[in-house]
């Protein structure tokens, strides 16, 4: 049993609609554990990659069956090839031999992808020994942003109280512009409706309407025009979708503050996406709730991808890697 209640909920609803999910660290642990876990809960269909035998060894140590997981060494896959050329023909423009392709195909999280590209998986969680760069570069490149000129971003769901918090963005985009800005900010707004909490978006500031002046506060502004604009446009008219700024993180949470600082907002105290303007702020905003808060922190996931493709901390335990794999099942359920 996961403590979670907020995870158990997306477990459960994952039975209903059960996803397959590569887990390319297949030498870790913790990751076969977390594997074991969601399988025996039948909440998804681990596909782990790496040595059959010593993933084997390790669950008949535990008492554990295989039943219900798929093991396999990208050496020996009868689809490597398949993979090899689907990488090829994707990245040749961009210069890619048939032989860096081969070598690529190889790499487990290369490989993890290219399966879901080719439609043998629906999502992928690695990062427990492999930095975001690793994890991430491949999904950029194979699985490419789900909205042309959108930038692809991360967010956290974080846990106070059982109660979930969208936080955008902590992990990819270091420093966006106005448009980034926007583009988060509407992809952070559909996250959270996939998740099931309300869409009100607050893009942060260390200025509330107007308190504080500076380029800074600028872009957070032009920012949230931008994304206004685009909430009338017929992608987004029916998602009752609210969006609002600058705000400072008091303003946006606490109903007694936003009276005050930010009265008439529809946003202001009672938001639950959060929007960083920078990376900076959001990673260490989000580390701190973690280490002294005491949230549950689940991410960096990312978000606007034609496919979900998610890292891990390298001191994630298995319970977070659950927690992923659930999170990934969910953005794979169109």
């Amino acid at each position: 049993m996961i403590k979670s209640k907020y995870i158990n909920s997306l477990l459960e609803k994952n039975k209903q609609n059960v996803k397959t999910i590569v887990l390319p660290e297949g030498e870790d642990e913790r990751v076969l554990t977390a594997a074991h876990i969601v399988s025996e809960m039948k909440a998804a269909k681990p596909v782990i990659l790496g040595d059959e035998d010593a993933i084997k060894a390790f669950y008949a140590k535990n008492g554990w069956t295989t039943e219900g997981i798929q093991i396999i060494k990208p050496e020996n896959s009868p689809k490597l090839k398949e993979y090899t050329d689907l990488l090829y023909n994707l990245r040749k423009e961009k210069g890619l031999t048939p032989e860096d392709a081969a070598k690529l195909a190889l790499n487990y999280n290369y490989f993890g992808t290219l399966m879901i590209k080719a439609g043998d998986a629906d999502g992928m969680v690695s990062g427990a020994n492999h930095s975001t760069a690793d994890t991430v570069r491949p999904a950029l490149q194979i699985i490419k942003s789900a909205k042309k000129g959108h930038c692809a971003s991360s967010f956290f769901i974080m846990i106070s109280n059982d109660v979930p918090y969208i936080f955008s963005d902590c992990g990819v985009v270091i420093n966006p512009t106005d448009q980034e800005l926007a583009d988060i900010a509407l992809d952070a707004a559909e996250t959270a409706i996939q998740f099931g909490i309300e869409p009100n978006v607050a893009m942060l500031s260390f200025s509330t309407k107007g308190s504080a002046k500076g380029d800074e506060v600028d872009k957070v502004k032009r920012g949230l025009a931008l994304a206004q604009e685009a909430l009338k446009s017929d992608a987004y008219k029916n998602l009752n979708i609210q969006i609002d700024g600058e705000l400072q993180a008091d303003a946006a949470l606490d109903s007694v503050v936003a009276a005050k600082k930010a009265p008439g907002s529809p946003v202001a105290g009672k938001a639950k996406v959060l929007i960083f303007p920078s990376l900076e702020a959001g990673n260490i905003c989000y580390k701190l709730l973690q280490r002294l808060g005491g949230c549950e922190a689940y991410g960096p996931i990312l978000q606007g991808l034609n496919a979900p493709v998610n890292d891990l901390s390298r001191g994630c335990f298995a319970e977070d890697i659950v927690g992923a794999i659930a999170i990934t099942s969910i953005q794979a359920t169109k």
